[in-house]
C-alpha cells in the first residue's frame, strides 16, 4: 500500500492532474502527469499517485484486483517521479486481463515517455 502522503485522494486533486497534466496512453492504462502540483507543497512531501478504475474494467471484484495490482506496480516505480509531481493512472478495460508484467511494462514505458528529455517538446 502507498503511504497516505503519496496518494491523491480528493476530486479536485485528480481533476487538476487530468486537466492540466500531460497524457500518455498505453494498451492497459493512460497516465496523466503533472510535474508541478498547484499550491504550496507540504514539507517533506514526495510524488503522489492516484488511480481511476471505472466500471468498464469489470465488476467490483475485478476493479479492486486491478487497483491493487496497479498500486503495487506504481509503488515500485514512484521513485522515478519528481517530488513535486502528481500522477494519475487510469486503467483501461484491457488491464483486467493483463499480467502484472504487462502492467509494469506499460507503466515503465509511459513514465519513460512522460519523464524523458523531450517530454515538453512537440
Amino acid at each position: 500500500m502507498l503511504p497516505a502522503q503519496a496518494r491523491l485522494r480528493r476530486r479536485p486533486e485528480f481533476t487538476a492532474v487530468v486537466r492540466s497534466g500531460r497524457r500518455v496512453g498505453r494498451s492497459t492504462m493512460v497516465l496523466h502527469f503533472l510535474p508541478e502540483r498547484p499550491g504550496p507543497a507540504p514539507e517533506g512531501a514526495g510524488p503522489r499517485a492516484g488511480f481511476v478504475v471505472g466500471k468498464a474494467v469489470g465488476n467490483s471484484v475485478v476493479r479492486s484486483r486491478v487497483t491493487r495490482r496497479l498500486r503495487a506496480v506504481v509503488r515500485g516505480e514512484l521513485h522515478r517521479v519528481p517530488p513535486s509531481a502528481d500522477l494519475v493512472v487510469r486503467a483501461r478495460p484491457e488491464a483486467a486481463q493483463a499480467s502484472s508484467e504487462q502492467l509494469r511494462a506499460d507503466l515503465v514505458s509511459g513514465l519513460d515517455r512522460v519523464l524523458g528529455p523531450r517530454a515538453g517538446a512537440r
